[in-house]
């Protein structure tokens, strides 16, 4: 009896280190493994790395920035906007509405050239939007070269070709099937304009530090619903492109900086002679809006 209550602490001492080391193991089996990518397509990831945010922003560096050298205090000044009646209010909604109600996803775009200060506005515009603590997080890259263009369309399509046929399901291709699209893009060349914005995931300061951009997906997807309600108010057409796979291939192409990573891509122009459109209709206001 004394014999084992002498062992008893030893073997409780042993029985910790094996359960720690357990514990260890099972933690190290959880963590998911990253994607490894290969030139081989099948070994692409399908979610695009390149939209997440960058990993080696480390938060507990940014907290130990000398805050010294950041505006403390932003000067406030008067805001009036103008008031309007009811009735001008009324009037003005109504339009709005009636002209982006006319707004449609066009993929049979003009190559009729576009006056350079339209597209300088309409992004002035976009430039308005809110952001997170104002860090204005993002980058509109505005393509016009035809030979940068076409480079574009050769990379896109490659990646939207492998997306179709083998990352895609059965389902998601026959829902686009229906709307007759697929992974080639000739408005990519066609367009005068390609417009690729970019969010910012940091920013950098003048000592070289990293500056956290608070919700840069959210403000840039904000400015590009701007964007697209400046181009519609200039008789513009558009089609909204998720490039997946694409992004950094087309960083490193336009000589983006790392901390950019690419959101959305516009082709800009006027609609084609022969454009079309799908015949569909929006849902209407009960089934989208809850009034509490």
């Amino acid at each position: 009896m004394a014999l084992f209550s002498s062992l008893t602490p030893v073997f409780i001492a042993i029985l910790c280190i094996v359960i720690v080391a357990v514990l260890k193991g099972f933690k190290k089996k959880s963590k998911k493994p990253k994607a490894q990518t290969t030139s081989t397509s099948e070994s692409r990831p399908w979610v695009d790395e390149d939209l997440q945010d960058n990993t080696e922003l480390n938060l507990e560096e940014e907290d130990n920035d000398d805050w010294t050298h950041r505006e403390v205090d932003v000067p406030q000044i008067p805001f009036s906007p103008p008031q309007l009646s009811e009735g001008e209010m009324l009037r003005r909604s109504q339009q709005f509405f009636e002209l982006l109600n006319k707004r449609r996803s066009v993929r049979f775009i003009s190559p009729k050239p576009v006056p350079r200060e339209v597209i300088d506005n309409v992004i002035r515009t976009a430039g308005t939007s809110p952001s997170g603590a104002h860090t204005e997080p993002w980058t509109y890259v505005v393509v016009a070269d035809p030979d940068m263009k076409h480079k574009i369309r050769e990379i896109i399509e490659e990646e939207e070709e492998i997306n179709y046929r083998q990352r895609m399901g059965e389902k998601w291709v026959n829902d686009l099937k229906r709307l007759r699209t697929n992974w080639v893009k000739e408005y990519l060349d066609t367009a005068p304009y390609l417009i690729l914005i970019f969010k910012q995931v940091y920013g950098k300061l003048s000592d070289g530090k990293k500056k956290t951009h608070y919700y840069n997906e959210i403000s840039v997807s904000i400015s590009c619903g701007i964007l697209l309600a400046a181009l519609q108010n200039v008789g513009l057409v558009t089609v909204t492109t998720t490039p997946l796979n694409c992004g950094p291939q087309l960083r490193v192409l336009l000589h983006r900086p790392a901390n950019e990573k690419l959101l959305l891509l516009l082709p800009v122009g006027y609609p084609s002679e022969n454009a079309t459109v799908p015949d569909l209709n929006r849902k209407k206001l009960e089934d989208i809006m809850v009034f509490v």
